[in-house]
């Protein structure tokens, strides 16, 4: 209560208990009055509060059931930026149609409805996480692109959050998100935009054929549509393609599943018992790019040196028989079985991973297999800089280092991690990586209060803004053409939504379709 409000109370009451009839019943008006303004002010400051609250809108290129970073690693953001109630949180995935949804979703799962599904991936949250997070879901219409392998946003997915509610967007892989956006300016309906850089696009395209001048050409096509579209630009690990006014920051953190796991770990290793009964694993989506080259091949050309090594590989995919091809040709044991979640006890007991990707930007297994307390045995690259911090990462430069890394890792017991060396896997201090590195009131306040301070600074920023609109406007007149579109890489008919999916969605059809 305000002290100065109650002590004018005070003295309105004992006056008018003390004095007369009249006297009395002026002031209990006065007092009256003197509430009813009290009451208003409390209202108007919690409404006050309430419109600070900073809205952001995550925008994805995935959802569960697809179990792939981008599904997993927003929809934990969500909740951990919701998660004390000071800002008000709308995660936004993509919608898939029967038939796309059958390409996609593992196991044969599909959905009649975007509340089914809704329904299903916070099913999935709420049994990994301890508390209730009051996010909002809504979905946008994609289709999926069977040969990039993604999810593609179908018409300005934009118009999914009101303009009235538009404050601050994040764009999970934003050069993916506006590669073929048209329609309104990201940077006019959204005060400040952020883009998370989860993807190293370059390193898988160069793999390909004719990769090396199909990266070049990528790379400036992320750089123009990321810098007409975002303000700022997060990249998880130096792996990615840089871009201009970008930070380098690992905003990810583990499954709180796996930090239990691992302090079931540590537990067992303080009471005396054999924590790790097994060897070596790999665990990934069973594709040549996601490390099963490179740890096919230093099998292959250690056999000698890793003699008696047994190595077990997890996962599905395009390339599963492939793969189980070329393990059966090792002289040493190596096992190949289907993915399944990294959380499963059948993971719980080995000791070492081996991790020789370095596709990845910042592997999410990895992290995983540090919460879990095994020692982690992977490349000396960009993308495991920040798992250098830990005790039980172990790095290679080449063949001899990781036969090296790899029998100590097996010989040794793994160290104890630290709180303070949990809490760094954890969401809750990602979220807050993410909202320092982000400056979320701060950036826009400043992005408010810039005043050049001499005529030509104001000119020359006058000039970048009028190269950067025309930029934008020939990205908006060549996303709107269909055969731009497709000779792009677009998927047909991508423009806009289809009526079945404006249906499903609730979306206004279009007047073409």
């Amino acid at each position: 209560m305000d002290p100065e409000w109650a002590m004018q109370r005070h003295r309105i009451v004992c006056t008018g208990v003390t004095g007369g009839e009249k006297q009395g019943g002026l002031k209990v008006i006065s007092f009256t009055l003197l509430l009813l303004s009290h009451h208003v002010q409390v209202l108007k400051n919690c409404s006050d509060k309430c419109q600070r609250k900073r809205h952001i809108a995550i925008f994805t290129t995935a959802s569960l059931p697809w179990m792939t970073g981008t599904a997993v690693n927003p929809l934990f953001r969500a909740a951990y930026l919701a998660k004390d109630g000071e800002r008000k949180v709308t995660l936004v995935i993509p919608w898939l149609s029967l038939k796309h949804q059958k390409l996609v979703y593992p196991g044969n799962i599909t959905f009649s409805s975007p509340q089914e599904q809704e329904s299903y991936v916070r099913r999935w949250l709420e049994e990994r996480i301890t508390f209730t997070s009051p996010f909002i879901i809504r979905f946008y219409p994609g289709k999926f692109a069977v040969d990039k392998r993604s999810i593609l946003p179908v018409g300005d997915i934009s118009e999914i959050i009101p303009d009235q509610e538009a404050d601050i967007a994040v764009l999970e892989e934003p050069e993916h998100l506006t590669w073929f956006h048209h329609g309104k300016r990201w940077k006019t309906k959204f005060r400040l935009v952020i883009g998370i850089v989860h993807t190293n696009y370059l390193e898988y395209v160069k793999r390909e054929k004719n990769g090396r001048p199909r990266a070049f050409f990528l790379k400036h096509v992320n750089t123009w549509v990321v810098g007409i579209y975002c303000h700022k630009v997060i990249r998880l690990s130096a792996a990615t393609q840089d871009y201009p006014n970008s930070i380098i920051c690992n905003v990810h953190g583990v499954n709180p599943k796996f930090l239990e796991i691992g302090k079931r770990k540590i537990e067992q290793q303080q009471s005396g018992n054999q924590a790790f009964t097994k060897g070596a694993y790999y665990i990934g989506k069973m594709v040549w790019s996601k490390g099963y080259k490179e740890l096919l091949e230093l099998l292959h050309d250690h056999q000698k040196e890793l003699a008696g090594l047994q190595v077990d590989l997890y996962g599905t995919g395009e390339d599963s028989s492939e793969v189980q091809e070329a393990a059966n040709k090792l002289k040493l044991v190596v096992r190949v079985y289907a993915g399944r979640d990294h959380a499963d006890p059948v993971f719980h007991d080995y000791k070492v991973f081996l991790n020789p990707s370095t596709t990845d930007v910042v592997c999410t297994t990895t992290a995983e297999a540090l919460a879990m307390g095994k020692i982690v045995v992977c490349a000396n690259h960009p993308s495991n800089e920040f798992f250098k911090q830990f005790p039980n990462c172990r790095t290679y430069d080449d063949g001899n280092g990781f036969v090296e890394a790899t029998l100590k890792a097996l010989a040794e017991k793994p160290s104890q991690l630290s709180e303070v060396q949990r809490h760094e896997l954890s969401w809750e201090a990602a979220t807050e990586r993410f909202l320092r590195v982000s400056e979320l009131d701060q950036t826009f306040e400043k992005r408010l209060s810039e005043s050049p301070s001499n005529k030509f600074a104001s000119t020359s920023l006058n000039l970048r803004r009028k190269v950067e609109d025309a930029s934008a406007y020939i990205h908006y007149v060549t996303s709107g053409f269909e055969a731009t579109r497709r000779a792009f890489g677009a998927i047909p008919a991508s423009l806009q939504p289809d009526e079945e999916q404006c249906k499903e969605l609730g979306l206004v059809i279009p007047p073409h379709t």
